[in-house]
């Protein structure tokens, strides 16, 4: 378990739980902490690689049985609150532990142990990292299949843009437009869904801001602290709007950014 999810509106307890997971996990990192449904979906819209996440019953903005009703969840969920009504409503969402607060290490330890314990019994819960190791061990390794080049049809030709000439890839109005990093260039519009694109690029050249905006790494000029814990991109080119990294994607864009 490399990549933990926090969803936790009080600041005191989710600190609290992340000291307790360095202790219980040394070689996890807690890659963001959430305080509301609204950021739990957009999080988990954006499909991150989530090996556990702690979710607290009572959201500020209501209760997290609510994100399940928008988003799946990828990964196993350790529940977290202060009241033992919820316990079988936790488990019908499939929930591997129910821990009452104040969380103790002893408590934190037995749910890691029972996850560990039916991963390693379980094929529907296989640990992500003996995955990715069997995966980077596997030989010969195949190219990943990024895209180098799209094709987008203009009336009757194909006309070819190069993934070195996309500054942006934003969602307007339900169609997707690649804005390109060649002055005066205007936005082209392409028929393939952002959610397909995301999977087609390489994600070290690209990063997928928001659900409107994918971004391109050399295109980005300037980056601003913005209200409420985000950022505010500045790219190369102009852009219809600006373009915000909401509070659940700054660790990731931070670490994407800096490697």
């Amino acid at each position: 378990m490399k990549h933990i999810v926090i969803i936790e509106d009080e600041a005191i307890a989710a600190n609290h739980l992340q000291r307790l997971i360095a202790q219980v996990l040394p070689d996890a990192h807690v890659d963001a902490i959430l305080q509301s449904i609204d950021e739990s979906v957009e999080y988990f819209s954006l499909s991150p690689v989530v090996d556990l996440c702690f979710l607290d019953i009572h959201l500020a903005d209501g209760p997290a049985f609510r994100i399940f009703d928008q988003v799946h969840i990828p990964c196993p969920v350790i529940f977290t609150t202060a009241y033992d009504q919820y316990a079988l409503q936790a488990f019908k969402v499939n929930a591997i532990d129910y821990l009452l607060k104040p969380i103790d290490k002893q408590d934190l330890q037995r749910a890691i142990d029972k996850l560990q314990q039916l991963q390693s019994s379980s094929p529907q819960l296989p640990a992500l990292s003996t995955l990715l190791s069997a995966l980077q061990s596997s030989t010969p390794q195949l190219p990943t299949p990024y895209k180098h080049t799209f094709l987008i049809p203009v009336a009757d030709r194909l006309i070819p843009i190069k993934i070195d000439q996309i500054a942006c890839i934003r969602l307007d109005n339900g169609l997707t437009h690649i804005i390109s990093d060649t002055p005066d260039t205007p936005p082209i519009v392409i028929d393939t869904p952002l959610d397909s694109l995301a999977l087609q690029l390489d994600p070290d050249l690209f990063f997928r801001a928001n659900r409107q905006h994918i971004v391109a790494h050399r295109a980005i000029r300037e980056i601003a602290l913005w209200p409420i814990g985000k950022l505010a991109l500045t790219l190369s080119v102009p852009t219809p709007e600006r373009i915000i990294v909401s509070k659940a994607r700054v660790p990731q864009f931070k670490q994407w950014y800096t490697k």
